[in-house]
């Protein structure tokens, strides 16, 4: 007995060593985030839109110069070169904005977050901006840099003169989260003419302003030609640190200078020791990914509950009540649109929602324990978002439907209120509408319509697609992973909303993979390619991560490594 109990033992440990399977280590406990418990795991009315198609129908439409009819087309070409001693481009911020096009102000006035979302957009589902139909839309970006005025960073419009509203300057939100995207564009695109430059010189600039703020974002405003911060009637954002930690900690990895690690870590404490809840527009979120990427990089101990709860909750003070939405508006779940949670009873916005899932989803890899909360956000804001758009709604529900054949299905409302802010639409919910007519006097009606921010569509194009099992989608949890320190395998997360478990196929492609499941901490099939089924239990997760076959695993300082690539960033 003991003889053949001797040569199991060394049989199993031969299998073991020639799989390369991995030492045991248990099931991740899921995290939950209170507000998305709120929401359903089965949001209706249901139906998948599929975002890479808008995605790509939207571009096809928005850079199309032949177009022609009334208010198209919607893009016009900026001769003024200022920053940079080129022609750029500008898109409309709202169909039918008045303020903008060729012949107003020389074609200067074009928002940098309308074009940036839109080249980035547009990247992620497959589009090369910087050599389409014989144009470089993605060099174009430069003239967003504005050093000619002595800023010295890319601001929301190509310079002061052109400035026709909010954002130029006086607004924190504007500048940071323009430069954010930026540094997104610029890892997609890393040999672009002079990227390099601008993108050291925002780190420079950054880290000069983080160094004057000091332990203090407390701010409405930065003037980066004076390096002097400053308060106005808009309320101090202190979630712009967020967006400060991401740019800083790019710089850090694309560059290597200490010093952007070090303003990267003040940023993200300062706050961290918030002692209530200061979100204010798109960057609290981008704060608890760069943490989850701190903590398994460079050793900190940031709690990221803390900045996704805050993301989430609703619970923001200064701008109050800015979160997550959740709840059934007549019939309508509404629930995972990003904006105000008590405007008119809530208001959720579209390019906020799009942008929520840049750093949502590449949380992921970094922390697995979020994997079924970021699953079921995804699902409810995936089918909300829809609602924005004027054919997804009936036109009971929506400000202007006489008007939608001019959006072809890819240019959507601003966003979804509870109850109108319209006198004429009290009483109607949800509904379907735009600020555009607000904004002055004269706006046509398709102002409603929001250009700049359905551009940003790609965010949600380019990380989620449908599964052979409705309402289980897959997310890639790499996709908006910028500025990675090492090689990273294909990694996407699926959430079974059922209540029993579901099988699931998916295709791995022509080669030859490895699939290791980082929630289960197990490798669920070996050498495997080509169409691959499996199952998910329950009201769970699975994050699959595509290991080229045969790759050797071991553990290294509390992470699990294959081919020497961490495939477990968690797994002590």
């Amino acid at each position: 007995m003991n003889k053949l109990l001797f040569l199991l033992v060394l049989v199993l440990v031969s299998c073991a060593r020639q799989t390369g399977l991995p030492p045991t280590a248990g099931p991740v406990a899921q995290h939950t985030i209170p507000r998305v418990e709120q929401m359903p795991n089965h949001p209706k009315p249901y139906a998948y839109r599929d975002w890479k198609k808008t995605a790509l129908d939207f571009d096809r439409y928005v850079f199309d110069f032949t177009q022609k009819g009334e208010f198209l087309p919607l893009i016009w070409w900026d001769a003024m070169g200022r920053n940079f001693p080129d022609t750029t481009f500008g898109i409309y911020t709202a169909l039918a904005d008045i303020r903008m096009g060729a012949a107003v102000n020389n074609g200067e006035n074009h928002e940098a977050l309308g074009a940036l979302g839109a080249v980035l957009g547009a990247s992620l589902v497959g589009i090369d901006k910087s050599r389409q139909d014989g144009h470089n839309y993605v060099k174009m970006l430069r003239n967003y840099f504005n050093r000619d005025n002595g800023w010295n960073v890319i601001m929301d419009f190509t310079n002061k003169g052109a400035h026709i509203g909010g954002g130029y300057g006086n607004d924190f939100w504007y500048e940071i989260h323009n430069n954010v995207l930026f540094y997104c564009v610029a890892d997609l695109y890393p040999e672009e003419k002079d990227f390099k430059m601008i993108q050291r010189t925002i780190a420079d600039q950054f880290y000069r302003s983080d160094s004057i703020m000091g332990n203090s974002y407390s701010y409405s405003y930065f003037d980066f030609k004076n390096m002097k911060p400053g308060k106005n009637h808009i309320p101090t954002q202190e979630d712009v640190a967020g967006g400060y930690a991401f740019v800083l900690y790019s710089a850090w990895v694309k560059f290597g200078d200490e010093k952007y690690l070090r303003a990267a870590k003040n940023a993200m404490n300062v706050l961290y020791n918030q002692k209530e809840n200061r979100f204010y527009e798109a960057m609290m979120p981008i704060a608890a990914y760069v943490g989850a990427r701190m903590n398994e990089e460079v050793g900190t101990d940031y709690d990221i509950s803390r900045f996704i709860n805050w993301t989430f909750d609703g619970s923001a003070v200064g701008r109050e009540g800015w979160g997550v939405l959740a709840g059934n508006w007549g019939g309508y779940d509404i629930g995972g649109l990003a904006g105000s949670t008590v405007h008119n009873g809530g208001y959720g916005f579209l390019m906020n929602t799009f942008d929520l899932m840049m750093p949502m989803s590449a949380i992921v890899r970094y922390d697995q324990r979020y994997a079924r909360a970021v699953g079921k956000w995804a699902l409810n804001a995936s089918n909300a978002a829809r609602f924005c758009y004027p054919y997804e709604m009936p036109d009971s529900l929506q400000a202007i439907p006489q008007h939608k054949a001019i959006t072809k299905n890819v240019i959507a409302y601003e966003g979804i209120i509870k109850e109108s802010v319209y006198p004429q639409f009290k009483g109607i919910t949800p509904f379907a509408q735009g600020d555009g007519p607000l904004w002055e006097k004269g706006m046509p009606q398709q102002t409603m319509f929001s250009v700049y921010g359905s551009g940003h569509v790609g965010l949600f194009g380019g990380t989620i697609q449908k599964t052979d099992v409705p309402q289980i989608l897959q997310i890639d949890c790499r996709a908006t992973d910028f500025y990675r320190k090492e090689k990273a395998y294909p990694t996407y997360l699926y959430f079974n909303p059922f209540a029993e478990s579901k099988s699931v196929q998916v295709n791995l492609g022509s080669d030859k993979v490895d699939v290791y499941d980082t929630v289960s901490r197990t490798v669920l099939q070996k050498n495997v390619s080509g169409n691959f089924r499996f199952s998910i239990p329950a009201d769970a997760a699975r994050v699959l991560v595509l290991v080229p076959a045969g790759k050797k695993m071991k553990v290294d300082k509390g992470a699990l490594k294959a081919g020497g690539v961490t495939v477990d960033f968690r797994y002590n």
